[in-house]
């Protein structure tokens, strides 16, 4: 998974260089472990915000978010992290869209963060 977050500090720096040595049993973890899904596409995400890459963060971002009902909460302290950024992305992305369901989410992250 460190390979990944290689891969955006890469591009942080001005290099789109994706990693070269992701083994098949890595590729495997990323599609069907839910946890790491829900990693890698809140560092996608947040990164296409970063750049203000529209699309990429709407998209990184719904999938962020449908794995978050499937995965069980272990990193508290980063998930409050990602709860605030995540409420960051969906208001930015309500704004841009005008989809109510967006402006919800950003209102559950605010929840979220009321929580933590």
């Amino acid at each position: 998974n460190i390979k990944y977050f290689e891969h955006s500090l890469f591009k942080l720096i001005g290099i789109d260089e994706k990693p070269k040595d992701v083994s098949a049993e890595e590729a495997k973890i990323l599609t069907t472990n839910k946890s790491v899904m829900r990693t890698y596409n809140y560092q996608k995400a947040y990164i296409s915000f970063m750049f203000r890459l529209y699309d990429d963060s709407k998209d990184y971002a719904e999938k962020h978010l449908n794995c978050i009902g499937n995965t069980w909460p272990n990193l508290f302290a980063a998930h409050a992290f990602q709860a605030f950024h995540m409420g960051l992305i969906s208001f930015w992305v309500a704004r841009n869209s005008r989809e109510q369901g967006w402006y919800e989410r950003g209102e559950r992250n605010k929840l979220a963060l009321k929580k933590w």
